[in-house]
């Protein structure tokens, strides 16, 4: 049997050094593994090239069927655009770091909310960004305030009908665009707010945003094509 002590005294010293630092990276991974924060790293282009297992379980997915995809696929549809610009500002190197709530998707498509970092690791001697860290942190919430994309809920004339209400239309504006008449366009705001559980259109609109129906950072409003059922 080899003696262990001998044996690492003819270790060389940088391999000592190479052992030392995958030891640390170990723990530093296992106390990520243990905090229950997810861990993400992304490629310059935005793809996923690693997860820890909190990510994994979180998304409801292997790893396998999560390395490649963009990390875009696992933000609700409302906040994609937002955070496009936030992850392309970090690729370009243009900010070291961002942090913002965020409202995220599993891999069926059901939201939940956290809280997102964003950090970009410069690897190369010329500064260029080669890895993004991605740490999302999940927050439990009994009643989530946004809508799932797996269910339409508008049919193509309550979505345009919401987005005249949302840019400040009156029932003359609406009927006149959509070819309705003035007590047609009352029945589909009415049925808009008994859907919707609201009093008023000011609210409507304010729950519209809250559930992320509307493209957030977009004017006129649009509703989001993945709440219109075909």
């Amino acid at each position: 049997m080899v003696n262990s002590g001998i044996f690492s005294q003819e270790l060389s010293p940088a391999l000592i050094y190479h052992r030392s630092i995958e030891r640390s990276s170990d723990i530093y991974r296992s106390i990520f593994e243990q905090s229950g924060i997810c861990v993400v790293h992304l490629d310059p282009k935005l793809r996923i090239s690693e997860v820890n297992g909190p990510f994994s379980s979180q998304i409801r997915s292997s790893p396998a069927d999560i390395l490649g995809r963009e990390i875009l696929d696992y933000l609700h549809p409302s906040m994609r655009e937002n955070f496009r610009r936030e992850f392309a500002r970090l690729a370009d190197g243009r900010t070291a770091r961002f942090a913002d709530q965020v409202i995220a998707v599993d891999s069926q498509g059901e939201p939940f909310q956290g809280e997102l970092t964003g950090i970009a690791v410069s690897g190369s001697a010329g500064g260029q960004v080669d890895t993004i860290v991605v740490l999302l942190r999940p927050r439990e919430s009994e009643n989530p305030k946004v809508a799932s994309a797996r269910h339409k809920l508008f049919s193509p004339v309550h979505a345009h009908i919401l987005e005249g209400v949302a840019v400040g239309e009156s029932t003359v504006q609406m009927a006149s665009r959509l070819f309705l008449s003035r007590g047609g366009v009352d029945y589909h705001v009415a049925s808009l707010l008994r859907k919707m559980k609201v009093a008023n259109r000011p609210a409507l609109i304010s729950k519209g945003y809250a559930l992320g129906v509307f493209a957030v950072g977009e004017w006129p409003p649009r509703v989001r094509p993945e709440f219109i059922s075909p």
